[in-house]
């Protein structure tokens, strides 16, 4: 029995060492996006490529960070080096390596050397820009976690889920603006993370039922298309006529229960949990939008 359970951990830590193998990955990536950027920036600047004292800081604050982590500094030094030598590849320069260190390389991260004139305004918001949505471009998806997230017991999501969906309908659930939904089950699935719940308003409650509840209704989307929905960045009709949100079963108990929250004041739901809905909203947007090369405002 305890070898089993030791097996069990070890799969769960693996799994987790496996992730967090795929985000070095995926920062490598987005690094190696803006190493160009850099380079551009530079020439347009009139900068040389080679930044010796640019380079000493990166290892420097690698170092620093290093030791806070209980990183050794060997390792870190080792990593630096690495993507300094990968940024020298990428723009065809020399590599030139000294006491088995790559000396004398701007990793390719934009350093300006003083007393040269500033870069335009427009530049560096241009620059700014197109380096954010470089790195969210790189992020992982919504569908990368739901491995991770099917292993969370349904009896965790559905306390999590309904101490949020209480926090947003305490005054409509207070009022008895939701009682034509009463003992009324309307399921929810999140298509990219393969996560379904069923809820249910009784008693002036709402609750999440078994995982195995039939539900008379059911709406689906990802995960970024139902929090742009439930921030208001974008309303339901969008949605639902873009077939980015679809919706099964009672149609007719399904547009009730929209029409009934299109008519929650937004005031009601508490200012930080629609400050927390909004940004995150429009920080999953984003990163679609980049993910699929168009044009974002973050």
């Amino acid at each position: 029995m305890r070898r089993e359970a030791a097996r069990l951990a070890l799969s769960g830590v693996r799994g987790l060492i496996d992730g967090l193998d795929d985000g070095l990955v995926l920062l490598l990536a987005g690094r190696r996006r803006l190493v160009p950027l850099a380079a551009h920036c530079k020439r347009q600047a009139g900068l040389a490529a080679h930044d010796p004292q640019r380079e000493r800081a990166v290892r420097a604050r690698s170092r620093r960070l290093g030791a806070l982590l209980g990183v050794p500094e060997a390792t870190s030094d080792h990593l630096v080096s690495v993507l300094i030598a990968d940024a020298y590849r990428q723009q065809a320069l020399h590599t030139p390596w000294r006491g088995g260190e790559c000396a004398a390389v701007d990793p390719g991260q934009g350093g300006a050397r003083a007393g040269h004139p500033m870069l335009s305004r427009m530049t560096e918001r241009s620059a700014r820009t197109a380096a954010r949505t470089a790195w969210l471009r790189f992020l992982p998806p919504p569908a990368r976690l739901s491995p991770l997230l099917r292993r969370v017991p349904h009896r965790w999501q559905a306390r999590w889920l309904e101490a949020a969906m209480r926090r947003v309908l305490a005054a409509p659930l207070a009022s008895g603006l939701l009682a034509p939904l009463q003992a009324r089950r309307i399921g929810i699935e999140v298509s990219d993370l393969g996560l379904r719940w069923v809820v249910c308003v009784r008693d002036g409650r709402l609750q999440v039922l078994d995982p195995d509840a039939a539900a008379e209704a059911t709406v689906r989307g990802t995960a970024t298309d139902l929090l742009l929905l439930a921030s208001r960045r974008e309303d339901a009709d969008t949605l639902f006529f873009q077939r980015r949100l679809v919706l099964t079963g009672d149609t007719e108990l399904g547009l009730t229960a929209r029409n009934l929250l299109d008519q929650l004041p937004w005031e009601t739901v508490p200012l930080g949990l629609r400050i927390v809905l909004h940004r995150g909203a429009g920080f999953v947007q984003a990163a679609r939008a980049a993910y699929r090369g168009e044009p974002s405002s973050v």
